[in-house]
C-alpha cells in the first residue's frame, strides 16, 4: 500500500496583487509556514508561473522548482480549469466566460476557443518539461445549458454536443499522451463532464484515451447528491487528482439541489472549509490508503462563510491529520504460527 502525499494546496484562491500572495517565491514561503509539503499552481496566474517559457524551457522550469525546494515544497501539478473552460463554450456564456481569456481574444468565439486549445498544449509540454504526471482542467459545456429536459430536448442534441466536445479535446488529449502526462477533469456542475455517466459518455467518445482521466472533488458530488464514496469504487482506475474540499447539503421546504437562484450564504448547497461540511473524509482517505492512490491530497480552499487564511491554516493540519500512514505488515503478525504446502493440505484434510 502507498501513502498519500500532502498537505498540499491549490493556489488559485489565495494568489493576489497584495504580498505575500504576488509571486511564487513569497506564496511558497507563506504555504510553508503553514504546513504544506506541496502546491497546485493555476497556470493562467503570470504571478505564479509563465505557461510559455515553461513549455519551451527546463531551465525555467528548473527555477521555478527550485524556488518551491526552497522552502521545502514540491509542485504537485499544475491546472488550466480557466482555460479549459474556454475549450468548449455555448454561446449563451460567451460574454460571462470572456474574462477567462487574454484581451486580444476576447469577443471572438472561434480566436478565444483558438487560444485556449495551444494553452491546453502549451500546459502539457509545461507539465512535462516540469517531471510531473498529472494536470487538471474544466472539460467546458455546450449541452449545459439544456441540462433539464424541460423544453423536451430535440433527439440527438445531447448526442450532437458531445460529438464535438470530444472531437475538440481528442488533439489536447493525444499531446498530453506525447507529454506523459494524464489529463484530468474535475466533474464539476457547470461543465459537461459533470458526473459519471458524463464522463462516461465523453470517455467513450474520445475512444478511451489512455490519457482521458478524473480530478476526484467530492464536494461537487455531494451538492448534487451522487454517492461521492461509491463513486470511488466506480471509477478507481480514472482517479488520478484530488481536491480535498468540504460542502454541505440541506434541504428545506423551500430548496433543493437547484437552491433558488440564491447567493452561495443562502443555497441548500454550500461549499465548506474542511471539518465545517458534510463531507466523510475518514471513509475518503482510508479508501485511498486501501487503494494505493498514488498521489496528492491538494486543498482547494472555497467557504462561504471563512475567511480564506483561517481555512488555508486549519486545511493544513485537517490533511496532515486525515493523511493514514499505511502499515508495512499485518496488524495480527505476531500470532503468524507458519505454514507451509503441505502443511495447508493436512489442515484441509487432504
Amino acid at each position: 500500500m502507498k501513502t498519500i502525499k500532502g498537505p498540499a494546496l491549490f493556489l488559485a484562491q489565495f494568489a493576489g496583487d497584495d504580498a505575500p500572495f504576488n509571486s511564487l517565491d513569497s506564496i511558497a514561503a507563506w504555504a510553508a509556514g503553514l504546513g504544506y509539503k506541496g502546491v497546485q499552481i493555476p497556470s493562467w496566474d503570470a504571478r505564479m508561473i509563465d505557461l510559455k517559457r515553461a513549455a519551451e524551457s527546463r531551465t525555467y522550469c528548473d527555477e521555478v522548482k527550485g524556488t518551491l525546494s526552497e522552502h521545502g515544497l514540491t509542485l504537485t501539478e499544475l491546472s488550466t480549469h480557466l482555460q479549459g473552460q474556454l475549450v468548449a463554450v455555448h454561446p449563451v456564456y460567451d460574454e460571462m466566460f470572456d474574462g477567462f481569456a487574454v484581451p486580444e481574444v476576447r469577443g471572438n468565439p472561434k480566436a478565444r476557443q483558438a487560444w485556449a486549445v495551444d494553452q491546453l498544449k502549451l500546459a502539457a509540454k509545461a507539465s512535462q518539461n516540469l517531471g510531473l504526471t498529472d494536470h487538471g482542467t474544466f472539460s467546458g459545456s455546450l449541452a449545459w445549458p439544456f441540462i433539464y429536459p424541460w423544453p423536451q430536448r430535440p433527439a440527438g442534441l445531447v448526442e450532437a454536443a458531445f460529438d464535438e466536445l470530444a472531437n475538440r479535446w481528442r488533439p489536447i488529449l493525444d499531446a498530453f499522451d506525447e507529454a506523459g502526462v494524464n489529463l484530468c477533469y474535475e466533474i464539476h456542475p457547470g461543465e459537461d463532464l459533470h458526473d459519471g455517466i458524463t464522463f462516461e459518455m465523453f470517455l467513450e467518445r474520445v475512444g478511451y484515451h489512455p490519457r482521458c482521466h478524473i480530478l476526484y472533488d467530492p464536494s461537487h458530488l455531494i451538492l448534487q447528491q451522487l454517492d461521492y464514496r461509491g463513486f470511488l469504487d466506480v471509477y478507481r482506475d480514472h482517479i488520478q487528482m484530488f481536491h480535498v474540499k468540504d460542502a454541505e447539503f440541506n434541504p428545506s421546504p423551500k430548496q433543493g439541489v437547484y437552491s433558488g437562484y440564491q447567493s452561495w450564504t443562502e443555497r441548500a448547497g454550500r461549499f465548506r472549509s474542511l471539518g465545517d461540511g458534510q463531507i466523510d473524509f475518514k471513509s475518503i482517505f482510508s479508501w485511498m490508503a486501501a487503494n494505493d492512490y498514488h498521489g496528492w491530497a491538494v486543498l482547494e480552499w472555497e467557504c462561504c462563510l471563512k475567511h480564506p487564511e483561517v481555512g488555508a491554516r486549519e486545511g493544513a493540519t485537517f490533511i496532515r491529520d486525515h493523511i493514514i500512514e499505511v502499515t508495512e505488515r499485518a496488524f495480527d503478525d505476531f500470532a503468524d504460527g507458519g505454514s507451509d504446502q503441505a502443511a495447508n493440505r493436512r489442515i484441509l484434510g487432504l
